[in-house]
């Protein structure tokens, strides 16, 4: 199955639209997906988000960290620039890091229904801490929730040296 036609790509309304609207409360209706052109192969793909936002629901101070998405597709995939959006919704929405992860992996797993999916929130410290939580889940009955179980018991066994914060 190589390659997209036109009909492949027809729910993909933001990718080159030049009249993006951005949303800046929390907006999981901008996520978009289209079909994996190889859904007979596990692969990750991987989202690096360096400039994630969100407001600290108590003082509605800015938290800023850095977030990273990896999935195995199974049917659906996410389109980037509709993450984008959905990510910059954040921006003015209160929520604890915990929470916020939790949610960004909660939305995906409704969007896509992946295989496999990880989210992982590094934040800058406030008050002279970090916080990094991590959030997981492999499709139930399958290999992918043994995996997610695998890894999250040994997720972080070597936490590295935090000099770039």
């Amino acid at each position: 199955m190589a390659g997209r036609n036109e009909e492949d790509l027809k729910d993909i309304t933001l990718l080159g639209n030049q009249n993006t609207e951005y949303h800046f409360n929390y907006a999981p209706e901008v996520l978009e997906t289209f079909d994996n052109q190889h859904p007979d192969r596990d692969y990750f793909v991987k989202f690096n988000i360096p400039e994630f936002t969100t407001l600290c629901p108590m003082t509605k101070q800015p938290d800023f960290g850095t977030i990273y998405i990896s999935y195995i597709p199974d049917i659906k995939m996410v389109e980037s620039k509709s993450l984008k959006l959905y990510i910059f919704s954040y921006r003015n929405h209160g929520g604890f890091h915990e929470d916020s992860i939790n949610t960004i992996m909660n939305d995906l797993i409704e969007l896509m229904d992946p295989r496999y999916i990880e989210v992982w929130g590094k934040f800058t410290p406030r008050g002279g801490i970090s916080i990094d939580p991590y959030c997981n889940y492999g499709k139930p009955g399958t290999k992918f929730e043994q995996m997610a179980d695998h890894r999250i018991m040994n997720h972080d066994l070597y936490p590295e040296k935090i000099d770039n914060r």
